[in-house]
C-alpha cells in the first residue's frame, strides 16, 4: 500500500473536520440465531419450531454507509431516506441516532412503506433463506417533496453527497431521480458519488462506483460466461462507460481488487488475501464510505481505493454483520495488508511464459541484478520430511469441530464442516502453525458444536496435532538414521546442488521455517544441509505476532538497510514468503513442488504463489541454468 501512516494521519484529521450525507435505501439487517435445543413442538399447528437463542441487528445499505463514516471519526454525517412507522424503523432511528448519525433527513412515511429488513436465520453456520420485508414500498408524492426538499435545504454544509440506491422499490422513483439531478446540475461544486445497483444510468455529475457485475450490464455486455471479470474485458466496459459519463468510475472485482478508470489511467488495485473466515455482506458499503472519506480528505484516486479497499478488509472479516471499521482497525490492516497478485494468469497456468524453453515461469520481472542474499523456505522448497501434513492436519481439525457429536452429526453437516476446514488450510498454508490453530478455535466456536467449556486455545489445538504429525516425522526420521533411507529421499530435486551454487557466488544463505525452530535446525542438519545457512536457521517461536519468516526478511533490512532490499531473493513454496518479500521490493521465486514425486509442478500450489506475487515459478531446482539467467543476467 502506497499510503503512509503520516498520510493517514492527514485523512482522519480530515475527517474530523468534515459532512457528508448519505441519500438512499436504508434496510436493517436481523440475524436470528437458531438452537434446536429450544424448539417445541406447536400446540396450535403441530410443527415443531424455530427456537431463536440471541438475535442482532445491524445496520444495512446507506445506514452501512453512514455508521462507517461516523466509525471512521467523519464530524457529521446527515441520513436523508425514508423508514415506515413500525417496529423495525423505530428501532433503525434508534440505531442510527446512538452512533451519531443525525436523522433529521430520516423521514417517515405512515402508510405504503414498511421499513427495508432483512431477517437471516442462522443453523449453526449455514444461513437459512432469508424474509424479507419493504418489497412492496410506494413513495408517496409529499415524501419524494419532502425527502429532496430536506436534501436541498442542507446542501451549503455539506462537503461530500454519497448517493446509495439498493432497491427496485426503494426511494429512487423516476420522480425523485429526476429531483435530484437538478439539484446535482444546479450544483456544481458540490460531490455527488454514487453506488448504484439498477439506476446507475439515471443520474449524471456523480462519480460512481460499481461491481463488475453491474458495471458489464450497464455497458452492455454478456455477464453469462463470466468473461466480465477478466482484467481485459473490464478494461474495455470502463472506457465504454467512462466514455458515456465523463465522470471517474471504480469498477469493484471481489477479491480481485478494484480499477478506476478517470479518463487519463486504468488504475489497478489488488484485492486483499484474507486467512480468516470471511462474510462479504456490506462490503461495497464499507468500500463506498471509504472512497468518500479519502475524496474528501483530498486524496488521490489510487489512494482513495487502496484505503477504501483497507475499510472492507476490516469489515468483512466481523461475521454475522454488516461491520464497521474504526481508525485503529484500518491502520492496522493498511500496515499489514496482503495481496492477491496477477489473478487472471493465477488462474490460467495456459498463459504461462516460460524462460529459454525451461520450466522457469517468468510472471514478473528479477527486482535487481545484484543478488546478495538469498531466504529459503524450509519446508516444501527443500526439504519433505514433512510432507503430507495436510492429510493430518484436515482431519484433526474436523474432528476438533466436531467434538464429542463426531459419531453422530449429520453427513450433511459433516460435509459442511469438512469443506470450511479443507478451504481454510487452503487459504494459509505457509503460515505458522500456531496461526492455523488460532483459525482452528475460530471455526470451533463458530459452529458451537463443542461446548464453550471444552474449546481449547491455540497452543492446545497446536499439541495436539503436532503429536500425531510427529509420529509421522519420527517414523521418517528413523529410517534415515538406520540407513534404510538417504537424505536425497526427502529433498526435493536439484536443491542441495542449487544451495552449493549460490554459495560459491558468495550469496548469504537463510533458511526460514514456520516449523518450531529447534526441529527445523535438527532436521536441516539431518538432511546434510544446515551448514550451508551461514546467515541462520530460523524458525517458530510459539510467538503468533512474531511469524519467523517475516523476522528473518526484517533482520536482513535492517543488516544492509532497506535501500539495498532489492537485493534479497526469497524462494519458497508457501504465499506468505514470497509476499512479504513482494512487499518489500524484493525477488520471490515460487518454488510449485510436487513434495510427493520431488520433482515436478504442483499446480495449487503455483496459482498460490503467482497470487502472493511471486517474479518466477519453478516447480524445482533441476533447471539452475534458467534461475541463473533470471537472476543475475541483465535483460
Amino acid at each position: 500500500m502506497t499510503i503512509t501512516p503520516a498520510q493517514l494521519d492527514v485523512l482522519f484529521a480530515s475527517l474530523k473536520q468534515r459532512r457528508f450525507a448519505v441519500i438512499g435505501d436504508f434496510c436493517i439487517d436481523v440475524y436470528l440465531f437458531l438452537d434446536a435445543n429450544g424448539s417445541e413442538v406447536s400446540v396450535e399447528t403441530g410443527l415443531l419450531t424455530n427456537a431463536v437463542s440471541s438475535m442482532r441487528l445491524s445496520a444495512g445499505g446507506a445506514g452501512n454507509v453512514a455508521a462507517n463514516l461516523t466509525a471512521m471519526g467523519a464530524s457529521e454525517v446527515l441520513a436523508f431516506g425514508i423508514r415506515g412507522n413500525d417496529l423495525f424503523g423505530r428501532e433503525y432511528e434508534r440505531m442510527l441516532t446512538e452512533i451519531g448519525v443525525k436523522t433529521g433527513g430520516f423521514l417517515v412515511q405512515d402508510s405504503g412503506w414498511a421499513t427495508c429488513t432483512y431477517t437471516k436465520l442462522y443453523d449453526g453456520a449455514s444461513e437459512q433463506p432469508r424474509v424479507d420485508f419493504g418489497n412492496f414500498n410506494t413513495q408517496s408524492d409529499a415524501s419524494c417533496s419532502a425527502l429532496l426538499a430536506a436534501i436541498e435545504a442542507e446542501l451549503p454544509r455539506i462537503d461530500l453527497f454519497l448517493v446509495n440506491q439498493q432497491l427496485v422499490r426503494g426511494i429512487h422513483t423516476p420522480a425523485f431521480r429526476a429531483g435530484l439531478t437538478d439539484i446535482v446540475r444546479a450544483h456544481p461544486e458540490k460531490r455527488f458519488i454514487l453506488d448504484a445497483r439498477d439506476y446507475v444510468d439515471d443520474y449524471r455529475g456523480m462519480i460512481r462506483k460499481l461491481n463488475d457485475g453491474e458495471a458489464a450490464r450497464a455497458a452492455g455486455f454478456p455477464t453469462e460466461d463470466g468473461s466480465y471479470r477478466r482484467i481485459d474485458t473490464l478494461t474495455r466496459i470502463g472506457r465504454v462507460l467512462y466514455d458515456r459519463w465523463a465522470q471517474p468510475l471504480i469498477i469493484t472485482r471481489g477479491d480481485r481488487g478494484s480499477v478506476l478508470f478517470d479518463g487519463t489511467d486504468v488504475l489497478e488495485v489488488p484485492g486483499l488475501h484474507l486467512t480468516r473466515r470471511i462474510d462479504t455482506v456490506g462490503a461495497g458499503d464499507s468500500i463506498f464510505a471509504g472512497l468518500a472519506a479519502a475524496f474528501a480528505a483530498g486524496f488521490s484516486h489510487r489512494q482513495s481505493l487502496e484505503f477504501a479497499t483497507a475499510v472492507a478488509g476490516v469489515t468483512i472479516q466481523k461475521l454475522f454483520q454488516t461491520g464497521t471499521a474504526t481508525e485503529a482497525e484500518i491502520r492496522a490492516m493498511a500496515a499489514g495488508a496482503e495481496y492477491r497478485i496477477n489473478p487472471e494468469l493465477a488462474e490460467s497456468p495456459e498463459q504461462a511464459s516460460c524462460l529459454n524453453e525451461s520450466e522457469c515461469e517468468v510472471v514478473g520481472t528479477a527486482a535487481h541484478t545484484d543478488i546478495r542474499y538469498a531466504i529459503f523456505d524450509h519446508d516444501g522448497t527443500i526439504s519433505t520430511l514433512r510432507e503430507g501434513w495436510e492429510t493430518i492436519m484436515e482431519p484433526f481439525m474436523v474432528e476438533s469441530v466436531l467434538g464429542e457429536s463426531a459419531a453422530t452429526v449429520d453427513s450433511e453437516l459433516r460435509a459442511q464442516v469438512t469443506e470450511d476446514v479443507h478451504e481454510y488450510i487452503h487459504k494459509t498454508t505457509g503460515v505458522q502453525t500456531l496461526v492455523q490453530m488460532e483459525g482452528l478455535v475460530e471455526l470451533v466456536r463458530a459452529f458451537k458444536l463443542v461446548p464453550k467449556s471444552r474449546i481449547r486455545d491455540a497452543a492446545g489445538y497446536k499439541r495436539g496435532y503436532l503429536d500425531r504429525l510427529n509420529k509421522l516425522i519420527s517414523t521418517r526420521t528413523a529410517k534415515l538414521s538406520r540407513g534404510e533411507l538417504q537424505p536425497s529421499d526427502f529433498t526435493i530435486k536439484g536443491a542441495v546442488g542449487f544451495l552449493q551454487r549460490l554459495r560459491e557466488r558468495g550469496i548469504r544463505l537463510y533458511l526460514a521455517s514456520g516449523t518450531d525452530e529447534e526441529d527445523a535446525r535438527r532436521e536441516a542438519h539431518l538432511l546434510g544441509y544446515g551448514e550451508l545457512f551461514d546467515g541462520g536457521i530460523y524458525g517458530a517461536r510459539g510467538d503468533i505476532h512474531n511469524d519467523p519468516k517475516k523476522a528473518v526478511l526484517e533482520m536482513i533490512l535492517a543488516e544492509i538497510g532497506q535501500q539495498n532490499a532489492p537485493g534479497i531473493v526469497t524462494f519458497g513454496d508457501g504465499p506468505v514468503e514470497i509476499r512479504e518479500t513482494w512487499k518489500r521490493g524484493g525477488t520471490g521465486i515460487g518454488v510449485a513442488s510436487d513434495e510427493i514425486r520431488r520433482f515436478g509442478l504442483n499446480p495449487a500450489k503455483r496459482k498460490r504463489l503467482v497470487l502472493a506475487g511471486a517474479a518466477a515459478i519453478v516447480p524445482d531446482f533441476s533447471q539452475p541454468d534458467a534461475l541463473d539467467a533470471f537472476l543475475f543476467e541483465r535483460r
